[in-house]
């Protein structure tokens, strides 16, 4: 990791230490950006995000409703009968990425979420200000020197402007944030939903979160912030992690927030905000620092795409590298318009990674079950019986059986820890063998998930790629011209 750090460093060098032409090394940048108030051009932000393309809008809708049908004929079902839902929600030691809970029908149909990460005063708010064209307006998000932000405010598309507030957004589920109520009404109070009609918001959903402070307790909020954010991580498709180069240190909240980032690093871009408020020097020693300061919180072997520019919409200080400033931040936007142009394929994709998981547990439980019912005799005493299945699984096979008997992979097997945690509130005789959930006419469950792991979905990406519009056939669904299978009847 440090020969990482040190070879950005270097690769720092090369880019930074070149001046714009004209520029005299020996000048320093001047140290208030706000002496220069003229606006910068904004043409490349629309053009990159292609806002002002008179584009017929496609339309998705059988796309996300064949998506709909699929989860709810085939993934959901899998999830009720095996509580899949009361899994350990740490993703840290169990599953990395999306959330182990059911799918919401707001959820599948949401646009692309961007949430905007990072310690307080660092420019989350004037870079979401910046990008929608909200500088000067009325009902642009406040921005301060000071901690500003003590909302999650969700910035989203609407026909007017107006507010919406957090208690309201709960309360609707079409919205897809009906989930946050389980965080308790202190926390509703700290949500607001700002509707603005703009063109961008019509494709993607931004979502501005209060600066993390490293002095202020946990308790001090008044409600669960690490889950909270844990929640948003969880359904973004974009995370922006926002720095300055006044603010790298890490302590004990950021470093919380970089754990609960583990398995999204391909959706994580570092930021490192208002760099021309430094000279070109300062700079490069600013984003060494950066990359040392997180080198012990990013354990992958390539660390995350790291932007170096100044997201407010004045003119950058003229005495800085301001064709790089410019470069980077149009890098950053096509980032963005790729993140919308493939949100379907991303949702399908998505979905089926959920489903892999919901199969993988629904085989979990039937192994244990069906370990528990073969060393089970007249005499035994369940309790112990099973007590000693959870404490020792490796004893009785039970990881190793579904890698020798199926196509999951071991890195797709959660932590068995969390196993004895999910029995210790779901006793295991509420639950069925696999053997015993299937119908004539309904087919076997896990025939059903599996069709949808490996044909449906995978079909639906490939209709999607070619430009193609999905049918709404109830063939997709059930199969035409297939009698449903019983695996576990004998003929």
């Amino acid at each position: 990791m440090k020969g990482l750090v040190f070879f950005s460093v270097f690769l720092a060098l090369l880019f930074l230490v070149v001046p714009d032409e004209g520029e005299d090394d020996d000048v320093e940048a001047e140290s208030d950006p706000q002496l220069n108030l003229s606006f910068r051009d904004r043409s490349h932000i629309d053009k990159t995000l292609r806002l002002n393309e008179a584009t017929p809008s496609d339309d998705y809708s059988n796309v996300l409703q064949r998506l709909r049908k699929l989860y709810h004929s085939s993934i959901r079902p899998v999830e009720q009968a095996y509580k899949y839902n009361e899994l350990r929600q740490h993703e840290i030691t169990a599953y990395p990425g999306r959330s182990m809970n059911s799918f919401e029908d707001g959820e599948i149909t949401s646009k692309p979420m961007v949430l905007f990460l990072g310690p307080w005063s660092v420019g989350k708010s004037t870079m979401v200000n910046y990008i929608l064209g909200l500088d000067n307006n009325i009902y642009q998000l406040y921005t301060g020197a000071e901690p500003t932000t003590s909302e999650f405010t969700v910035i989203m598309q609407g026909d007017k402007i107006r507010t919406v507030e957090g208690i309201v957004m709960a309360a609707d589920s079409a919205r897809s944030f009906s989930p946050l109520e389980k965080f308790g009404q202190n926390f509703l109070e700290k949500l607001v939903g700002v509707e603005i009609p703009h063109k961008l918001l019509e494709r993607v959903t931004f979502v501005d979160t209060p600066g993390i402070i490293e002095n202020r307790k946990q308790q001090e909020r008044g409600y669960p912030f690490n889950e909270v954010c844990q929640w948003f991580i969880d359904r973004a498709d974009l995370i922006f992690v926002v720095f300055d180069p006044t603010k790298l240190d890490v302590g004990l909240e950021l470093e919380m927030l970089f754990r609960q980032l583990k398995g999204r690093e391909s959706q994580i871009r570092i930021i490192l905000n208002k760099a021309d408020n430094v000279a070109t020097q300062e700079l490069m020693r600013v984003y060494g620092a950066l990359f040392w300061s997180l080198a012990p919180l990013i354990n992958v072997t390539e660390p995350p795409r790291v932007y170096v520019s100044s997201f407010w919409p004045y003119e950058y200080n003229p005495e800085t590298n301001q064709n790089l400033f410019l470069k980077e931040e149009v890098s950053l936007l096509e980032d963005l318009t790729q993140v919308i142009e493939n949100r379907l394929e991303n949702k399908i994709a998505f979905i089926r990674q959920h489903a892999i998981r919901v199969r993988i547990h629904a085989l979990l439980v039937d192994r244990y079950l069906q370990t528990f019912k073969d060393k089970m005799t007249f005499f035994s005493d369940p309790e112990l019986v099973f007590s000693e299945i959870l404490d020792e699984p490796d004893k009785f096979y039970i990881f190793k059986s579904i890698l020798a008997k199926t196509n999951v992979s071991k890195f797709d097997l959660p932590n068995p820890k969390v196993y004895k945690e999910f029995f210790g509130i779901n006793p295991i005789n509420n639950f069925k063998l696999l053997s015993g959930q299937c119908s004539y006419i309904g087919g076997c469950m896990l025939e059903k998930i599996e069709r949808v792991i490996t044909h449906e979905l995978p079909g639906l990406l490939s209709t999607i790629s070619a430009g193609k519009k999905p049918s709404l056939s109830s063939c997709d669904i059930t199969g035409c011209g297939e009698t449903p299978k019983n695996r576990y009847r004998k003929h």
